[in-house]
Order: structure tokens, then sequence, then C-alpha cells
């Protein structure tokens, strides 16, 4: 079945789980096959008693239930659409959470020309520098959609989601680097970008709507940082309980299969790319100007998507467990560029 969402073309496909394997134990019979057995044991407990201490410790999981707080108290502002009195408590919340944490944080701020005018607008940029040159990107968006302004959307999942996400990233990378002043991450550097004006101010268009990315893709073209992203990872509506991010065609192909991977290697194939469309988000400015990118979305949210831009983009529909899901995805998949 084909239908559009925002200009969004979508296919829909059988959905598939890959069965786990099994174990299988044999045992001998008789007295001779118990004494076998018994001999292995020993043997098998004597090792794993030895070799046990010398076994890595297993990556913790990404803290989800945090993630979900964060989104919480920043949905918690309410509607935050451009020119709105929650917009700009949304741009605080950011600037005083990562002020509060002495993070390397900009404020890329820009007059978006708009079907209303000249409308002010902010992206904000954390910084955390990595040993190897090179930058990896995450982004989202914050704002919420300004058609929507009279029916309470607040966006939990549509926004509000992911900048939690990205918290709960932050949080991790300072883990990651030690917090003290000075110290650096092993790898590229990592840079969280909070986008403003992603969705249109009347009607989706390429003109009207993705004004933070088109930004700041243009002007990172300008100052040489472009050249410098090694890749280019966005997060859109990936809060949903029932998640099942698609395949995002326009996206670059060996970094759908590098998040792919990811997803295997961690046990969450089902929930990645069992479906296929083409999406028009903030990774296309990017995308346009050679930088790898990839839209991780996840755009079948609700019963025949009818969440969607509605005001039941609440909380309750969004779960920790699926902001576990994407934020062991994401860290892995960073693990993996740093690889390459």
């Amino acid at each position: 079945m084909m239908f559009f969402l925002r200009n969004r073309r979508v296919s829909t496909h059988q959905k598939s789980v890959i069965p786990s394997g099994t174990w299988r134990i044999f045992a001998e019979g008789g007295a001779e096959g118990s004494a076998t057995a018994f001999r292995l044991s020993a043997a098998l407990s004597f090792t794993l008693i030895f070799l046990a201490p010398l076994a890595a410790p297993a990556q913790a999981h990404f803290d989800g239930a945090r993630a979900y707080e964060y989104a919480r108290e920043f949905v918690g502002i309410g509607p935050r659409w451009p020119t709105s009195p929650g917009h700009a408590k949304a741009e605080a919340f950011l600037r005083d959470h990562f002020q509060r944490d002495h993070d390397q944080l900009e404020e890329d701020t820009f007059t978006a020309d708009t079907p209303i005018g000249s409308v002010p607008m902010c992206n904000l940029i954390v910084r955390f520098p990595g040993t190897k040159p090179g930058i990896i990107v995450l982004g989202t968006h914050y704002e919420t959609n300004y058609p929507l302004r009279n029916i309470n959307f607040v966006g939990a999942n549509d926004g509000g989601s992911t900048t939690g996400l990205l918290l709960g990233v932050a949080d991790r990378l300072r883990d990651e680097a030690g917090h003290a002043p000075g110290k650096k991450l092993q790898g590229y550097s990592v840079w969280l970008v909070f986008f403003d004006g992603e969705e249109a101010i009347q009607s989706w268009s390429r003109s009207d709507s993705t004004y933070g990315s088109r930004h700041l893709a243009a002007k990172w073209g300008r100052d040489g940082t472009l050249n410098q992203i090694k890749a280019f990872l966005l997060a859109d509506m990936i809060g949903d309980k029932d998640l099942d991010i698609q395949r995002e065609s326009n996206s670059t192909g060996w970094l759908v299969s590098l998040v792919s991977d990811a997803a295997k290697k961690l046990g969450y194939q089902r929930y990645f790319f069992q479906q296929s469309m083409a999406v028009e988000d903030d990774h296309l400015p990017f995308v346009e100007r050679g930088v790898p990118s990839i839209d991780i979305i996840d755009l079948d949210y609700g019963p025949n998507n009818s969440y969607h831009h509605t005001a039941q983009d609440t909380m309750d529909k969004i779960s920790a467990h699926s902001l576990t899901i994407d934020g062991d995805v994401f860290m892995e998949t960073i693990r993996l560029i740093d690889q390459r």
C-alpha cells in the first residue's frame, strides 16, 4: 500500500521476526557415561572459575528511563512553535541544561524567511571533543508544528522524545570522556544539534520546512565544517512504544548498513528497517552537500498513523524501552564509525 504524509512517500511491507537459535545438550548413558559427564563437568567448572576474570564486562544499556524523564520535563513546557512563549522556554531549557553541565554550547541564531514573515530561530550545538580528527553529528528538531498551534500539540514523540534521547546521549558522552575538564572521547568528536524550524510554518515544501538544518548546512559549507563530518545521524519520532524504524531511501547506503549491523549485534533487528520509504527531513540539506547521512525515523505512529501531528501525540504514547533501544543503537553506531 502506498500513501503520503507531509509529502513523505511510504511503502508498507510485511514485518518479519528472526527467531533465536536453541542450544541442545546431549549426555552419554550408563555408568561410564556418568563418569565421563562428571569429569567433563569438573573440567568445565575449573575452566570457568579461572577464565571468568578475563571476560570483558558487558556494555551497560543506554539509560532510556532517564531519557524518557528528560523528554517528560521538556514536553511539560507545552507547545513550542516558533514565536511562542513555549519556544523561548524550550530554548532556555536546553541552554540551562548544557550550561549547568559546563558543556561546549553554541547558539546558532538566525532569522528565517517564512510565509508569515521573518521569524527568529535558534539551533543549539553541543560539542564533545574527541582524540581523532573528524566529527560525528547527531541531530533532532525540538520545536512543534506552527499550523497546529491551536490544538495543544505538544509533540511528545515528534521532537520531544528525540530531544530527551540526545540529552541522554550527552550524559553517556560525559561519562565516556570522564567528566574532567580537557578530557576527550576516544575517537571522533561528537556534536549534538537541536534544530529549530523543521516543521512547516504554513504547508510542507522544500522552501517551507527544515529552516534550521538548511541554515546550518549552508553555514558549515561556507566555513569548511562539512568537510570534517564523517557521518550525520538524524533522530525523528523514535520514542513510539510500538517501535518500527523504517529504512529511509534518501540516506547514505553504508551508514544504513552500519546502523543495521549495530541493531543486529544488539538483538534489535526486528525494530529496524522492516519497511522502506523516502522522507523529506533535516538530513536532506546535508545529503545534498555530500555528507554521509541517515534519517532514523518511525513514521508509523498509532493505528494507521493516527497520532502523527495530532493532540494525541502525548507522553503515554512513548516509552523508556524504545529510547533504550534507540540509545543503544546510536552509541554502538558511533563506535562502529570510529572503527572505520
